[in-house]
């Protein structure tokens, strides 16, 4: 090791001042440039990520502002901006009643995936009972059903119920939960402390009261990513609604949007204006929502599966 030479202290008059030693800047290393280097690549590599996602609604959202002719002319800066679009596209469709539409059954399926799903969640990891770990494998292995599978057999239970031709069939199936949504809620709970619910339990707290006022407010992360997953998946469902709607004063704004493509892109008027401007329309609330629960979104992803 090199010793550093300091200065000899200066008289200056009766008072003796230290010179201090001149200060040494650390030149770089290769690890540090390398290190650099790969920080910029990354953050090149997650912009054009980035662009690649966006840029379709971009695309989307410039074409809703122009005029037939242009539509498709490639250009995010429209030539001829106009609001005309967002004007015709309540007159040419009932936007209004398949908006409606659409948030009632969302909102419905939302609610009752998000509550049914916790509730067998919480059988499987706070109780013990013989045959658990096989129950909740048979209910995983209900994943690997592809829905095709299954859609015939549902749709005649819900034809010979008379629940064909209007919104029920597109929500009522979430009383009984999804494998997908219970296995997200049961690892959750299997994170929280089971000493809190023993000594709920102590307290006087039947089993109702442990799972109501306990372990749900402790979940709130994961009960929120839950209630995102269904919210998107509902409002953009279009499989159900072809299957089961046949009125246009039931259709929901992706099947609407699928009667607007039949009328305007297929049937010799091409007026895709007002196709991209719906799609627009459809699309902002479902933004508006991931920003405002992005933070438990992350939250929940973040947590799940995670114990003590």
């Amino acid at each position: 090791m090199t010793a550093v030479d300091t200065p000899a202290p200066r008289l200056q008059g009766d008072t003796t001042v230290a010179v201090p030693a001149a200060a040494t800047t650390p030149e770089p290393t290769g690890r540090g440039v390398k290190s650099l280097g790969a920080r910029v690549l990354l953050f090149v590599v997650l912009a054009l990520i980035t662009v690649a996602f966006i840029y379709p609604f971009l695309w989307l959202l410039s074409a809703s502002f122009k005029p037939q002719g242009e539509v498709f002319d490639n250009k995010l800066i429209p030539e001829t901006f106009t609001f005309d679009n967002y004007i015709s596209v309540w007159s040419e469709a009932p936007m209004a009643l398949w908006l409606f539409n659409t948030l009632l059954v969302t909102v419905l399926a939302t609610v009752t995936v998000t509550i049914s799903s916790a509730m067998v969640a919480w059988g499987f990891s706070y109780f013990r009972f013989p045959g658990r770990t096989a129950l909740f494998g048979v209910v995983l292995a209900t994943m690997m059903l592809p829905g095709a599978v299954t859609m015939i057999p549902v749709f005649l239970i819900w034809d010979a119920l008379g629940q064909v031709g209007n919104l029920t069939p597109l929500w009522a199936g979430n009383l009984f939960g999804s494998a997908f949504y219970i296995f997200l809620l049961r690892q959750f709970f299997l994170g929280l402390p089971r000493d809190l619910f023993e000594a709920a339990k102590i307290d006087g707290a039947n089993n109702w009261q442990i799972f109501w006022r306990v372990a749900l407010p402790l979940t709130k992360p994961a009960l929120i990513v839950t209630a995102l997953f269904e919210f998107q998946a509902a409002w953009t469902d279009l499989m159900r609604p072809l299957i089961y709607l046949r009125d246009s004063d039931t259709f929901t704004v992706p099947r609407g949007l699928k009667s607007l493509v039949d009328r305007f892109g297929f049937a010799g008027e091409f007026h895709w204006e007002i196709i991209v401007t719906a799609s627009v329309i459809t699309t902002i609330p479902m933004i508006i929502l991931f920003f405002l629960g992005q933070r438990h979104f992350v939250q929940g992803i973040a947590t799940t599966g995670s114990k003590g």
